[in-house]
């Protein structure tokens, strides 16, 4: 990067820090991207469709992973964070910490040796542990660096001072196992925050079942196994005995729009996503019975709602007006059985089935409160980050020089295409800021 350019960090490596990255590196800004796992993408990474195209999510995200891997304008610091600020706007100092991979990013080069020989296995982040990983890893067989990365808290050798599969079976003599954290210092003139979403801890509520019953997951979990990627290679099964569900329910807004657990908000996609995945599994097996059981059906944005009368009319997807008060397992088949109000009527039923997923609510990264007290910016009452005006500045944060976008800034934010758009507006903002007599670095 030329010592001449303005320099910009972006925070957050999903798609809204991706986009926000290309955008401003496009401009001519050089860009410094941060993201604290070991690879690029975030939860798109982990979707199978998007909606309501029905394309394939890591086919459109990949190809902006790479450019951004490879744009001679940004630099990408993966596996490492944030952790302090000083200065204003046209002139921040940051201080970033690196944490170690343990392996040469200078001298891997992604072949994957190192995975097949290693002899742990634990479960895996990116598959929701539904599928497993090795103590040495890449998160995904798109990862972007593709870089391995050793796990010490699983890693033989450094629980046990034995093993060292990884470094006898590694060509390029890649294994560092002496890799110590380190502290980059940079100079930018402006900041980014694209930390995205976490999901609701659905075992907060006991009676539906989560985390008790095996045959109840959330939608990211599905996202995995239909997912030709996941752990099942895109083959919808129980987690509980591998066998193939003849029925699945869909229960909306679990965690949302209830102030008992604190989110009274919609999170904005949850009806979208739980339509798509609805239409997946149909298409996967037309004789499988699907049931939404939902509150009010909230498929805003263009085309959504056509998708939605479409997957009852060719895909034959139920829609259950109802308020879904518990589940209970059968112990001998390991079916569900779902009781529900049904508010049309008013009466209580129940219908029983092979799989249950619960579309929880999105809520707010975990990191962003440490973060806030890093870059000094205020969080709203849901740990959202709080935009300067809600209608005049949503990119601004309460800092001048810092901006935020996509699902950190509130479930308004709902979907692909929304972040991809909030990306390059955050984009803007900083070339408006960075590019005028005031702003300059």
């Amino acid at each position: 990067m030329a010592t001449d350019e303005k320099h910009v960090l972006v925070i957050g490596g999903g798609i809204a820090g991706i986009q926000a990255s290309l955008d401003l590196a496009n401009r001519g800004f050089a860009v410094h991207l941060v993201e604290r796992s070991p690879t690029i993408g975030g939860r798109m990474a982990q979707l199978d469709k998007t909606f309501p195209t029905m394309d394939c999510s890591i086919c459109i995200l990949s190809p902006k992973m790479i450019e951004c891997a490879r744009h001679p304008r940004i630099k990408l610091h993966t596996y490492s964070e944030v952790i302090g600020l000083k200065g204003s706007v046209g002139d921040f100092h940051v201080k970033v910490l690196k944490k170690p991979r343990y392996v040469s990013e200078e001298k891997c080069v992604g072949c994957g040796e190192c995975t097949e020989k290693c002899p742990v296995k634990v479960p895996s982040e990116f598959d929701m542990g539904l599928g497993m990983r090795k103590a040495i890893y890449m998160p995904f067989l798109q990862s972007v660096p593709r870089l391995a990365t050793i796990d010490a808290e699983h890693c033989l050798y450094f629980t046990k001072n034995v093993c060292k599969v990884c470094e006898k079976f590694c060509v390029p003599k890649a294994i560092d196992y002496d890799q110590k954290p380190q502290e980059i210092d940079l100079d930018v003139g402006a900041i980014v925050v694209a930390t995205g979403f976490d999901l609701f801890d659905a075992s907060i509520i006991p009676s539906l079942g989560y985390k008790k019953y095996k045959n109840v997951i959330n939608g990211l979990e599905l996202e995995r196994l239909l997912c030709a990627s996941g752990p099942t290679r895109g083959e919808l099964v129980r987690p509980s005995d591998g066998k193939h569900p003849k029925s699945v329910a869909f229960i909306q807004c679990v965690g949302a729009r209830d102030k008992r657990f604190g989110y009274p908000y919609c999170s904005s996609i949850c009806c979208k996503y739980a339509v798509k995945n609805a239409a997946l599994i149909k298409q996967h097996n037309p004789d499988n019975e699907v049931s939404i059981f939902y509150t009010d059906l909230r498929v805003f944005g263009k085309g959504f709602q056509e998708f939605a009368n479409r997957s009852k009319s060719e895909y034959g997807v139920k829609y259950i007006q109802s308020n879904p008060g518990e589940i209970r397992e059968k112990p001998d088949t390991g079916n569900l059985q779902v009781w529900f109000e049904d508010t049309t009527t008013g009466k209580v039923q129940s219908h029983e089935f092979g799989l249950v997923v619960l579309s929880t609510a999105l809520v707010a990264s975990k990191e962003n409160e440490e973060l806030a007290k890093v870059l000094g910016i205020e969080l709203d009452p849901y740990r959202f980050i709080l935009s300067k005006n809600a209608v005049t500045d949503i990119f601004d944060t309460t800092v001048e020089g810092i901006y935020a976008c996509g699902y950190c800034i509130g479930p308004k934010s709902g979907d692909v295409p929304d972040s991809v758009m909030q990306g390059s507006a955050a984009a803007v903002r900083v070339a408006e800021v960075l590019m005028s007599s005031e702003g300059g670095s």
